[in-house]
């Protein structure tokens, strides 16, 4: 079976290592890139997976999938630890699963899944956001007529501009707002669940489970699937990649702070929702206050200002996973020896990134029509 390759003992001569991953930042750095690629706005789901465990179910795989991956997380760090003081510094997860699983295919397979996901997530960032920027027009001007995919379209611009940001570290103030913007619209929206839940329009409070058992064990299964999910984070080896080593310990502490924002964010998120609107929770919780059959539950300007947070974040979120792309493809593209803003390697990273944002750009305006074709 062929072999991994073997990591570059001279990362100082790989350009993505140098360029994209360079090692400058501080515990509370990482702090900022785990939170902002774990806290999201899918935790405006939560209300939707209690409603298909309970309140006790709820709590219990909530909290049990919090320290799992918290658990998780905290031993990869400490395998990127050993690694680097055994004189085998891995700043890619790929390099990371070859030298722990030592199968040479599966080098290539973390590089085709990894890769596949973080695009993923930039497709579903660039068309989220553009919907919260139709959102707010059909507000503002209700007979209008710009459609989806010109919104999309206006976030692939934008991203295009962004995505020529040259390093991970260079995020860092990105994602420290990334999280007061996360920590800002579970606040409105816990808010407004309150009114929502206390209003004289509020719906009737009703927590029980479906009524048939295969109903139950299935809406069990989703709500469980959308936790699990919620909690992923498939680039943590190129975040610790972006501390000044030595690392040790840094990556704990930087758990620490993200998991002391999903404490905050998660729990009164799904509190809050699952108070309000019980087994009526819809699979957005904005989309319950704002109901398509009667008068909005929450103030208008809440609801906006929640969905521009909401925008916001998106972008951050989807430059944080557009790194591994960007890694990968600087390491090919780029000449360590020229320098990160010399002609050489500036015109290759302004063109790949470009065409990198056009193509999620162009996937995210794609598939709205690829499920109403489907459906």
């Amino acid at each position: 079976m062929a072999q991994p390759p073997q990591p570059e003992l001279r990362l100082d001569s790989d350009a993505g290592a140098v360029f994209v991953l360079e090692s400058k930042g501080k515990w509370w750095h990482a702090g900022f890139h785990l939170t902002t690629a774990i806290v999201g706005p899918t935790i405006l789901t939560l209300p939707y997976a209690f409603r298909g465990l309970g309140w006790i179910l709820g709590f219990f795989c909530l909290t049990v999938m919090g320290c799992v991956t918290f658990y998780s997380y905290y031993l990869m760090s400490l395998v990127l630890e050993h690694c680097e003081k055994a004189g085998r510094r891995h700043i890619r997860f790929r390099e990371l699963a070859a030298d722990v699983l030592g199968s040479g295919w599966m080098f290539y397979f973390v590089i085709f899944i990894q890769t596949a996901i973080n695009t993923g997530v930039g497709i579903g960032a660039i068309l989220l956001a553009g919907e919260c920027l139709q959102i707010m027009y059909s507000n503002l001007s209700p007979s209008g007529s710009l459609k989806l995919y010109e919104f999309i379209a206006m976030v692939t611009v934008v991203m295009i501009a962004l995505s020529q940001i040259p390093t991970f570290h260079s995020l860092r103030h990105l994602n420290f707002a990334s999280i007061v913007l996360s920590l800002g619209y579970t606040f409105l929206v816990v808010g407004a669940c309150i009114h929502a839940g206390l209003s004289k329009n509020a719906p009737h409070k009703d927590y029980s489970l479906e009524s048939s058992s295969s109903s139950r064990v299935f809406s069990a299964f989703t709500s469980i699937s959308i936790i699990a999910a919620i909690f992923g984070n498939g680039i943590l080896p190129e975040i610790q990649a972006t501390l000044a080593p030595p690392a040790t310990g840094k990556m704990f502490k930087g758990l620490l702070m993200c998991y002391s924002v999903i404490l905050v964010t998660f729990y009164s998120a799904s509190v809050s929702g699952f108070w309000a609107f019980g087994n009526k929770s819809n699979s957005n919780i904005l989309k319950s206050l704002m109901p398509d059959d009667g008068p909005s539950l929450a103030p208008t300007i809440v609801i906006g200002l929640a969905v521009i947070f909401v925008l916001l974040q998106l972008l951050a979120i989807g430059l944080v996973y557009s790194q591994v792309a960007y890694e990968i493809m600087e390491k090919q593209s780029a000449d360590v020896n020229q320098g990160m803003f010399s002609k050489r390697n500036l015109i290759p990273r302004l063109i790949l990134r470009t065409l990198y944002v056009i193509f999620c750009g162009f996937m995210a305006a794609m598939l709205p029509f690829l499920v109403t074709s489907m459906v």
